[in-house]
């Protein structure tokens, strides 16, 4: 594994969300927890439907899901949402992450530095870190929550601040494919994730995260 050589490539981004790891079951029932105790008439979620949404900034996950409410209102929802949810990953003991992922990432950190950008809070990546044993193997990582910029900015704002030549992407939605075709950056499609991709937006595609080391190699 540790052999394998990139031409093309200087480094791996990674997206987290039905790219790293699937949480939509325990964030589901951590919301629900959350606009129960929260005192709003709000929509209930379920796995499918954080499965559609995750991948937005947060401001239009809060949007989309309580339309009825005002923006003041969906802000302090989020917040409660986002609370609940911190504590249900923080307890969880079950193995999140998709099958071959952890071992797959350490081994090419071993060859190439790897990053994260995503369009979620703050805190959740540290959290994904801790739980998935990945911390030092992610050398640096943006986020909405952090900077308030969505993905393209965020991908540029970490392309500059650890002077990346060549990165790649690898993201499991077209808004992630979109981010990178803005931000000039090669995208990977996960098919194993949550969403689906335009063929033309793809530097190339894996149905399990290890098939990552074929594309390096092409």
């Amino acid at each position: 594994m540790e052999d394998f050589f990139s031409e093309k490539y200087d480094s791996l981004i990674l997206d987290i969300d039905g790219t790293i790891w699937n949480t939509t079951g325990i964030v589901s029932v951590a919301w629900n927890k959350a606009i129960d105790q929260s005192g709003f008439v709000a929509k209930k979620v379920n796995a499918d439907i954080l499965q559609k949404e995750f991948g937005k900034t947060m401001d239009v996950i809060a949007r989309d899901l309580w339309p009825e409410l005002s923006r003041a209102e969906r802000e302090i929802l989020l917040s409660h949402c986002v609370s609940e949810e911190q504590i249900a990953l923080r307890n969880n003991t079950l193995d999140l992450t998709y099958p071959g992922l952890v071992e797959t990432v350490k081994k090419i950190a071993r060859v190439m530095p790897c990053f994260v950008v995503s369009n979620c809070q703050s805190g959740y990546i540290e959290l994904m870190l801790e739980k998935t044993g990945l911390a030092d193997s992610i050398k640096d990582f943006e986020c909405y929550g952090r900077t308030g910029k969505g993905k393209a900015e965020n991908l540029l704002l970490l392309k500059a601040r650890v002077s990346l030549v060549s990165p790649v992407y690898v993201g499991d939605t077209q808004g992630d494919a979109d981010a990178c075709r803005q931000a000039g950056i090669p995208f990977v499609f996960a098919e194993y994730g949550f969403g689906s991709v335009k063929a033309e937006d793809c530097a190339g595609k894996i149905k399990t995260f290890s098939d990552i080391i074929s594309v390096f190699r092409r």
